[in-house]
C-alpha cells in the first residue's frame, strides 16, 4: 500500500510560490524525475495564515521518496532561492482501513 508524504516548508509563501513558478521547465523536470522515481501524486498547498507551504505526495513507500529527495540537487537550490533556511523533514502517513472512508 502506498504512503502519503507531508513536507512542511517554513518561509514567505509568496516568495516560495514565486520561486516555484520562476522556471516552469525546471519544476516540470523535477516533477518528471519524481514520476520516474515512483511518485503517484504531487501537490503544493499554502497555509491560509501564511508562513508555511505543505508539499503532499503519494509514493509507493517512504524509501522511494527519500532516494528521490536526497539525490535531487535542484530541490535544495530551489528552496534556497525561495528563502527557505531550514531543511524540511518529511513525514509519512499510511492509510487506515476504516468503514467511513469515501
Amino acid at each position: 500500500m502506498s504512503v502519503m508524504m507531508g513536507l512542511r516548508v517554513t518561509g514567505d509563501t509568496a516568495r516560495i510560490e514565486q520561486a516555484l513558478n520562476s522556471d516552469p521547465e525546471r519544476l516540470k523536470g523535477i516533477a518528471q524525475r519524481a514520476r520516474d522515481a515512483g511518485c503517484i501524486h504531487h501537490r503544493f498547498f499554502a497555509n491560509e495564515a501564511g508562513g508555511e507551504i505543505l508539499v503532499v505526495d503519494e509514493w509507493p513507500d517512504a524509501a522511494s521518496f527519500m532516494r528521490f529527495f536526497e539525490s535531487n540537487p535542484d530541490i535544495g537550490g530551489m528552496m534556497a532561492e525561495a528563502g527557505v533556511t531550514e531543511r524540511p523533514t518529511p513525514v509519512f502517513w499510511r492509510e487506515l482501513d476504516t468503514p467511513d472512508k469515501f
